[in-house]
């Protein structure tokens, strides 16, 4: 995989945070088909956010890309390609979170899943590139809004 996550990454511009940083560390992922970081210590200011990851409170990205990739079915005498299939990508972020004041923390699963049409990567590639682009920048764009609503309930 190409995917290499800089040792050092600013996160997105979200409220209560100022200049947030993050310094991971490579980690050993759940296969042979992906990539993991944890995150070991972060910078900016960020009060009230725990320093790095721990075993009891994770603080991972994994990237993942599927165990056997598909390729094309042949067209049939028609020239037509009846069935497409998908090559899935998948990013998750597994984040301890604590449900309650006192409480031990529990494990929340933040997954991106980027099923990509096979036979895309060859005929398609510039879209692909700007459909990741334009995912990245709207997250990135409503990133505090969005951390909002999850703490709010409201959009």
């Amino acid at each position: 995989m190409t995917i290499s996550l800089s040792s050092t990454f600013n996160g997105a511009t979200v409220a209560g945070l100022t200049s947030p940083t993050y310094t991971v560390t490579v980690d050993q992922p759940p296969n042979p088909y992906s990539k993991q970081w944890y995150v070991s210590a972060k910078g900016g200011t960020q009060t009230s956010v725990d320093t790095a990851s721990s075993a009891s409170k994770p603080w991972t990205f994994t990237f993942s890309r599927p165990s056997v990739l598909k390729a094309l079915n042949s067209v049939d005498v028609t020239g037509v390609l009846r069935q497409v299939g998908y090559n899935t990508y998948e990013f998750l972020m597994r984040r301890g979170l604590v449900p309650l004041t006192g409480q031990a923390p529990r494990v929340c699963n933040w997954r991106s899943s980027f099923p990509v049409l096979v036979g895309a990567d060859v005929a398609d590639p510039a879209n692909i590139r700007a459909a990741m682009s334009s995912y990245v920048g709207a997250l990135s764009d409503v990133a505090s809004g969005f951390a909002d609503s999850m703490i709010t309930g409201s959009l």
